[in-house]
């Protein structure tokens, strides 16, 4: 059987930016080719990166990269000391990495022959990009053709909860263990959970706090979740991203937990719960409108909502919101809502979030629900 050695990480740093050593790349059929120094020649990713050739950027959670290759060792090129990731090698359980920085982290002891190698961002670093070199590989070896990207998309777009901000944490209280980041796996979260059940390439285009027209407890003023959303790189770099091949057949939203969960403070812009409704309600139907110019008119809208707050105003302004889209025509657009008591979720992530086993319940829901819908993948 194959086996996953410990992860070590090498002294050896990639000189000069990110750039992956240069190995001999071989097509499926076993036919060599001359080398190339393109990372996403020879990587699969679906997740939003700034692409600089030799090495690519990128913030958003989850981003993930798929590689293949021949041999016993693999390196893992990146330039990063802000974010955690997630490796795993063939159908191995997963293999966390802290903050690597500038190196190029090696997995040795592999059984001879074909591998797959996936590595994906845990954690959340809207200011900060993490850069990846590539997959290297040791003597004898081969970086194999890339992997096939899948014919199923789906973009996840919403807050901490599809961020999956400190959902491994065992207690509410994570400050004595690590803190958030060391907590959180974006690639354990529900829409990546779900993502993988449907055999999907998913988008986790979240940020932590950040609502539909309100931020939690009102921070930041003036910016919202929408600030960001056309953004490659969040906050770190004002680029528009352009979606290219991306094209998802399905687009699930979680916006207004933020918005709502906590009330309207002295000297905000809503006089109270129902202006602030209001105002959801208007910017969610023009990011609607903007998500249609951008995907079409056959992706289908899911707008979630779970009920763990005192407040009807977020359940019923997203279940007004799609009774509106649909008797204007627009039967794309469905509303789910997550039964939080039913499903009995525990809460024990970081500061009351969903912990692991919630998000396994939450991913449980929604691909039940994505499985019954008339979806063209």
């Amino acid at each position: 059987m194959k086996r996953l050695a410990a992860l070590t990480a090498t002294t050896a740093l990639v000189a000069a930016g990110i750039v992956a050593h240069p190995s001999t790349a071989v097509l499926a059929s076993g036919q060599a080719v001359a080398p190339d120094t393109r990372v996403l020649a020879r990587v699969h990713t679906a997740g939003r990166v700034e692409d600089r050739g030799a090495g690519v950027r990128y913030t958003w959670p989850g981003v993930y990269f798929e590689g293949r290759f021949r041999g016993s060792s693999v390196g893992i090129v990146l330039d990063d000391a802000v974010n955690d990731y997630a490796i795993q090698i063939d159908d191995q359980a997963p293999v966390n990495l802290v903050t690597p920085g500038r190196t190029t982290h090696w997995v040795r002891g592999l059984d001879p022959g074909a591998h797959r190698v996936r590595i994906a961002k845990r954690t959340e670093s809207p200011w900060s990009a993490g850069q990846f070199g590539g997959f290297v590989v040791g003597a004898g070896g081969a970086v194999l053709s890339r992997p096939v990207p899948r014919s199923r998309q789906i973009e996840f777009i919403g807050d901490s909860w599809t961020a999956g901000y400190g959902n491994m944490s065992a207690s509410r209280d994570c400050s004595t263990t690590g803190g958030v980041d060391r907590n959180s796996n974006a690639d354990q979260s529900f829409g990546a959970l779900t993502a993988r059940a449907l055999g999907a390439d998913y988008q986790l285009n979240a940020w932590s706090g950040r609502g539909m027209v309100r931020n939690y407890n009102g921070g930041d003023p003036g910016t919202d979740y929408r600030t960001y959303y056309d953004r490659t790189l969040q906050a770190a770099d004002p680029a528009v991203w352009r979606p290219g091949s991306w094209k998802p057949q399905v687009v699930v939203i979680g916006l207004g937990i933020n918005d709502f969960s906590t009330a309207l403070n002295p000297g905000e812009q809503w006089a109270d719960e129902a202006a602030l409704a209001a105002a959801y309600r208007t910017a969610y139907q023009g990011f609607l409108d903007k998500l249609r110019q951008r995907y079409g008119a056959r992706v289908q809208l899911v707008l979630t909502y779970p009920d763990m707050w005192n407040t009807t105003a977020f359940a019923s302004s997203v279940e007004q919101i799609v009774a509106e889209r649909n008797a204007a025509g627009d039967n794309r657009v469905r509303a789910l809502h997550y039964e939080t008591d039913a499903l009995g979720l525990d809460s024990l992530g970081c500061d009351w979030h969903p912990s692991a086993r919630d998000h396994q319940l939450l991913a449980g829901v929604l691909t039940s629900f994505l499985r019954a819908l008339p979806v063209r993948w």
